[in-house]
Parts: C-alpha cells; structure tokens; sequence
C-alpha cells in the first residue's frame, strides 16, 4: 500500500512539473491542458477542435516535446471530421 501511495505523490509532482512547464508556452487554458494529460496518461485520443488562433498545435507540440514524444498533425476537413 506504501508503494501505492508513493507512486500517486510522484505522479502528482509529475503532473505538478508538467503544467508548470506547459504553462510557461501556453496562457491560460488549464482545463484543455488537465484533460489533455488524462488522455494521455489513458494512452487515448483527442480531438480538439476551435477557431484559429487558439493554440492547439503549440499546445499539443509543446506537450509532445516536453515528453519527448512524435508530433504529427491533421487538418481535417468536412470529409474528415467524424459524425
């Protein structure tokens, strides 16, 4: 149970580090921010969608480098977009 308990705190630390680097690029939007961990931590997908200018692709890039990860992107169009 011990265990337990230590690995919840670091991965709050974690978490903690995480939107305080994240916060550094990225003004505001704390809720996309938490719910873009969540999913990523899950190991799931996100679709964000907004009007230009809102930052998503810094967001998710930014994200990406910060956990060393692959960064590709999709501009969907009407085609695209699920129903």
């Amino acid at each position: 149970m011990a265990s337990d308990l230590d690995a919840l705190k670091q991965l709050n630390e974690s978490r903690d580090i995480m939107l305080k680097e994240v916060g550094k690029v990225i003004v505001g939007q704390e809720q996309i921010i938490e719910q873009l961990m969540m999913t990523l931590l899950a190991r799931g997908h996100c679709l964000l969608v907004g009007v230009p200018g809102l930052a998503k692709t810094l967001l998710i890039s930014t994200m990406a480098r910060m956990l060393d990860l692959k960064f590709s992107r999709i501009q969907f169009t009407p085609d695209l977009m699920p129903s």
